[in-house]
């Protein structure tokens, strides 16, 4: 067990798939939120893909296919064992700062897509005057993020030090 202290294995079992049903509620899929939650609830925040599997009782394939799922967004990262060709995979405790941080880069795909949009159809008929407002909302979005994610580093700052 990777844990330093040792729990009832059933309500950390409970914890893990009570949050990733909230995950995929919200959209992710159910696999990676398994594993995530798995992660999360980890003290190290650390689980091998053997650990996960026995964990959760999945197969390796399922782990690789969720671990890549989060890797792609962010919210884990894969680490090489000292002196080993096995891989651990961690989650941060930054991990919805850089989640929510590396959407930017979709919004700004998307706010690029949205102009296109605009000047195709003209700023002037309803498409064009809805895909104004949709491009309207993304920038606000965007500028509101990033002054949110500002006076996140300073909170997370006063209430759990430097990270």
């Amino acid at each position: 067990m990777t844990d330093a202290v040792q729990r009832d294995p059933e309500t950390v079992s409970k914890f893990v798939e009570g949050f990733a049903a909230q995950l995929v509620e919200a959209g992710m899929q159910r696999m990676p939120a398994r594993v995530f939650a798995a992660l999360l609830s980890c003290d190290n925040g650390s689980m091998t893909s053997v650990e996960l599997g026995e964990q959760l009782r999945i197969s390796p394939a399922a782990v690789s296919g969720a671990v890549r799922y989060l890797a792609q967004t962010h919210m884990v990262s894969r680490e090489r064992e000292p002196g080993s060709r096995r891989e651990r995979y961690r989650v941060h405790g930054d991990q919805w700062y850089e989640a929510l941080t590396n959407r930017e880069a979709v919004i700004k795909r998307w706010e690029v897509a949205l102009r296109e949009g605009v000047d195709s159809l003209g700023a002037d008929t309803p498409a064009g005057r809805r895909m104004a407002e949709t491009l309207a909302f993304f920038e606000f979005v965007e500028v509101e993020v990033a002054a949110m994610m500002e006076r996140w580093r300073v909170h997370r700052e006063k209430l759990f030090g430097t990270p």
